[in-house]
């Protein structure tokens, strides 16, 4: 009760939304063992919202009000969140719930709410079938298709798929729904290339007490370590692999365990540790000197400003740079006005962004090109960059490294008919 009365006096941390604002509701966890990366999402996606209102006014006159909601990464508070924020002012826009458990609960409400989910390469992967989720998206790339382009990588690196046979990798996850959605697609890769993979789940409620499953990597010795973590946990696994001396350029972590948080307690130990990406690092671009003179000198940053260049600020702001033009391409529809759900799904689904169209935002190899169609809500090209710490920051050390797309989308369409008939939903027509 006393839980529920905090939540209840303190989730939100922006006023009021009128009905002349663009609403941007944001689930946020600045607080408990996700904020490490929570808060650099939270930041980055605020202020890209914040520099479109203080440096162009708004979009096409019309401001932007972010809404924020604590959810602590807590599926029933995401869920408690999302139902107090989407009736705010003139109507939530979209959602990005920054949690697969918060996205797994949430799809059926917001389609019949109509109001998309952003949920940018993470949630339920079979959502890319747009037949039968039309208010929920997930490009660039999903998380099966994550897993099949480590797997590549790998590959690569040991010359050829055919080398995959008899390796063994350990593969480290949250024991949560974001951890456990790549498995079947590892099952499938392992039998169908011949290698083994062991598992390593990490309760939610010890993530910081590993060292018995770094001790059982240790005797087991595998090729390869993959890690699909967040929060506390990233920091703890690469200071446990750096304390048992694991070949940390045999280590590598998914796009959630790519932030800074997941080397800096490691020190020294975590040079060479790579993982996966699907934007640019640092704040070599352009849109960071926009940044600089309309958000950071003039101190309307979110949260203490702190956060700047870091991987996943960066993600927050891919994130907003998306959602901005998506709001632009539907008033070009619909009309320079506040904009509703059902008008952002349409603009979500027909996205083009090139890469002309990002170098104008002055983004170039901060967000990657997108295209989106109505089948297809993962876009055209599911590939992932490989980043990797060299001590001070990271290096992306890759070109784009292609899914499996073959492999993945019949999987994704079977498991999205699956879904469909546990619903009693028939497909939508995409010609």
């Amino acid at each position: 009760m006393a839980l529920g009365a905090a939540i209840g006096a303190g989730a939100f941390t922006a006023g009021t939304a009128s009905a002349d604002e663009q609403v941007i509701p944001s689930l946020v966890y600045r607080t408990g063992p996700y904020a490490p990366g929570g808060i650099s999402l939270a930041d980055g996606f605020a202020d890209y919202f914040n520099l479109i209102n203080e440096r162009d006014g708004g979009i096409n006159g019309v401001k932007l009000k972010v809404v924020e909601c604590e959810t602590g990464y807590n599926t029933d508070r995401g869920v408690e969140c999302y139902d107090r924020t989407k009736n705010e002012g003139s109507g939530a826009t979209f959602y990005s719930p920054w949690s697969t458990g918060i996205t797994y609960a949430l799809i059926e409400k917001a389609t019949q709410d109509k109001i998309p989910i952003l949920s940018m390469g993470y949630g339920r992967t079979s959502a890319a079938d747009g037949r039968y989720f039309p208010y929920v998206f997930n490009f660039p790339s999903t998380y099966w298709n994550q897993a099949t382009a480590i797997v590549q990588y790998i590959a690569d690196q040991e010359g050829g798929v055919d080398k995959l046979k008899g390796k063994n990798f350990a593969y480290i996850y949250l024991d949560h729904p974001y951890g456990k959605e790549p498995l079947p697609t590892l099952d499938i890769l392992a039998q169908k290339f011949g290698f083994a993979f062991d598992r390593y789940p990490v309760p939610p409620a010890s993530m910081t007490e590993q060292k018995s499953i770094w001790l059982k990597i240790r005797r087991q010795r595998p090729d390869y370590a993959i890690m699909w973590g967040w929060g506390a946990m990233n920091g703890t696994a690469v200071n446990e692999a750096a304390s048992i001396k694991f070949p940390m350029d045999h280590f590598i972590g998914n796009w959630w365990a790519a932030g800074e948080d997941a080397v800096e307690a490691a020190g020294d130990g975590a040079v060479g540790y790579k993982a996966a990406n699907f934007h640019g690092a640092g704040a070599d671009y352009p849109l960071y000197q926009d940044l600089k003179k309309y958000i950071y000198d003039t101190g309307k940053f979110a949260g203490k400003g702190d956060q700047w260049g870091r991987v996943l600020y960066n993600r927050g702001l891919s994130n907003a740079i998306v959602a901005v033009e998506a709001i632009r391409a539907a008033q070009a529809k619909y009309g320079n006005r506040v904009i509703t759900g059902e008008e952002m799904q349409w603009a979500l689904e027909n996205l083009n962004m090139t890469d002309d169209d990002i170098a104008k935002l002055g983004a170039t190899g901060l967000t990657p090109a997108v295209q989106v169609t109505c089948q297809n809500h993962e876009g055209q090209n599911p590939a992932v960059l490989i980043q990797q710490w060299n001590g001070s920051e990271y290096e992306i050390i890759s070109d784009w490294v292609p899914a499996m797309s073959d492999l993945t989308r019949p999987l994704i369409e079977q498991d999205a008919e699956a879904y469909a008939a546990e619903q009693g939903l028939q497909p939508r027509s995409c010609s």
